[in-house]
Order: C-alpha cells, then sequence, then structure tokens
C-alpha cells in the first residue's frame, strides 16, 4: 500500500488502484448460513454509495459524531469507511443520546432511538435485505443506499490529524488508525496477500484491526465471522483451507 496514506479512505483508494478484483471481505454469519464476498470495487462502490448518502441526505458533516450500534458485519465495515470518507466520527457501541446521528442493526433500535439527530437502520438481513416493515423513525440503509451516486467526493477535505474513531472508550485519529494498524499487521506477519479469518468483534481496537483495518493497511483481504462459536472444529478447519486463510484471530 501507499507509505503516504493517513486515513482509512486513503487506504481504500490505494487498494482500488491497485488491484480492484481482488477479494477484501469476505463475510459469514454461522447462525444463519450467510456467506458474502465482496472484492475491492464492489467494497468502495458500497462505501461511496453509504458515503453520499451520509454527506447528502443525512448532511453529515466532518467533526460529527456516528453512534454506531453494530455488530462485526460486512455493512458495519462499509459504514465505518462511509465515515472515513466524509470525516465524521464513528463512535463503535457510542451513546446514540450523545451523538449527532445512529446507525443501528435491528436489536438495537430502541437504545437508538435515544438519538435527536438522524437515525439509520440495517436489517442486517442477507444480501443487505430491507426490513418487512421499516422501524419508525428511522431511514432504512437497505432502501436509501441504492440509489447513491456510486462516485464519492468530501465537500471538505478529511483532516487525518483530527478525531476518527472511537472504540473501547479510546479515541483515534484517523492517521493513528492506519499508524496502528500497519503496526499490527507487522505484529502478525501479514503482508500483501495475507488473508486473515476473524471472529472478534467489532466493539475493541483488535476486533477492528484483525477485522478490517490490518487487511486494509496492508493489501491483504478478511475473512470475517459472526457467530464463529457455532462453527465445529472441522467446519473452521474446512473454511480455512477453503479461503485460503494465512492467519487465524
Amino acid at each position: 500500500m501507499n507509505a503516504t496514506d493517513r486515513t482509512p479512505a486513503d487506504l481504500l483508494r490505494s487498494a482500488l488502484a491497485a488491484d480492484p478484483g481482488r477479494p477484501l471481505v469476505t463475510f459469514y454469519d454461522d447462525a444463519t448460513g450467510e456467506r458474502v464476498e465482496l472484492s475491492v470495487a464492489t467494497f468502495a462502490n458500497w462505501v461511496a454509495k453509504t458515503a453520499n448518502l451520509l454527506q447528502g441526505d443525512l448532511a453529515a458533516e466532518p467533526g460529527d459524531r456516528l453512534a454506531l450500534l453494530l455488530p462485526a458485519h460486512w455493512q458495519s465495515a462499509v459504514w465505518l469507511l462511509a465515515c472515513a470518507s466524509v470525516g465524521v466520527v464513528a463512535e463503535v457501541g457510542g451513546d446514540p443520546a450523545g451523538a449527532d446521528l445512529v446507525v443501528s442493526g435491528p436489536d438495537t433500535l430502541d437504545e437508538a432511538r435515544a438519538c435527536t439527530g438522524e437515525r439509520v437502520a440495517l436489517a442486517l438481513r442477507p444480501l443487505g435485505g430491507r426490513f418487512p416493515q421499516p422501524p419508525a423513525g428511522f431511514a432504512d440503509y437497505a432502501v436509501e443506499v441504492p440509489g447513491q451516486g456510486d462516485r464519492f467526493a468530501p465537500f471538505a477535505p478529511v483532516d487525518a490529524d483530527g478525531p476518527g474513531l472511537v472504540v473501547g472508550g479510546e479515541e483515534f485519529t484517523y492517521a493513528e488508525v492506519v499508524g496502528r494498524a500497519r503496526e499490527d499487521a507487522a505484529g502478525l506477519g501479514l503482508g500483501e496477500g495475507s488473508r486473515v479469518l476473524s471472529g472478534l468483534g467489532y466493539d475493541t481496537w483488535e476486533g477492528l484491526s484483525a477485522g478490517l483495518f490490518g487487511a486494509l493497511a496492508t493489501g491483504g483481504s478478511v475473512v470475517l465471522c459472526r457467530h464463529l462459536d457455532a462453527l465445529s472444529q472441522a467446519g473452521l478447519a474446512q473454511r480455512v483451507e477453503s479461503e485460503r486463510v494465512t492467519r487465524t484471530v
């Protein structure tokens, strides 16, 4: 990746320029049997559409705080990169009452209603499906995002040294996210082409680094597994082999 990249959005742009067709995020939900594979190009397209929704329809501005109430999921990864593209601070598991916007999964809607700003809900159904009945007071992400533009340009440059991410009670600038992801990846022996299987949640830095940012920072890819404890040891071994995993965390 480019040594000059200082934000997660920079990392994604470099990945797109280098090899848009390679896998970036492969997602499994072992409670439902879902599998989704996103190439760099497909992932970047979802990020662009989500960033356009965030900046345009939701009127989010750099420095705004977004409470991200989502589990480790491919759509959560999209939202993290969309926030980084706009300059919005993603607070993973943050307090909706103190946030400018909230993005919620189906299990945290009551909690998310404490946000007085814009509210977006994700059904987290296979293939990004919508809610059968839209939750009151929320925009349904699956309804709103398809019509958004496939290219994104921020209204204002994103400050790499400004606040970018809050997780586990710790705040990081975008540059710190990139720097720490590179350090973590080096510590795990990851490099270009590495393929990491992670069953960690996104509610810790370790989970975010292993399950997203480390792959972006090194030219690798991630096999992100939700409800991994539902998979047998034999099933895990088969997945490691079939997905050509080089490192498990």
